[in-house]
């Protein structure tokens, strides 16, 4: 198994151990009935995509666990979860992987 990060960008940002780097969605613009949010209305989005993983956490006997996530998924995640940065212009979070709630697929 190899030890190298697995990135879909050239993010300088690495994480470590069973951490995920997600890129939050945009935040919806206006309602379903089509009025327009103004920026202090719009609630963050819990919704993001992976552009980074870690290497896992070390278990028990050495090894490393394995993700139920891979770069490029989109994800679900906790209101509270994760830590927010930002870098090179653009935020992210950085999220312990059981922050993630689950896969949006199709």
């Amino acid at each position: 198994m190899s030890t190298k990060t697995k990135t879909a960008s050239k993010s300088s940002i690495r994480p470590l151990g069973d951490r995920v780097l997600v890129s939050r969605v945009e935040a919806e613009s206006k309602t379903a009935g089509g009025i327009l949010l103004p920026d202090s209305a719009k609630e963050k989005p819990r919704e993001g995509k992976v552009i980074a993983i870690g290497d896992g956490r070390t278990l028990d006997n050495g090894e490393r666990s394995t993700f139920s996530v891979k770069v490029g998924d989109r994800v679900l995640f906790t209101s509270y979860g994760g830590t927010e940065v930002k870098f090179g212009g653009q935020e992210y979070l950085i999220m312990d992987e059981k922050d993630i709630l689950g896969i949006v697929e199709g």
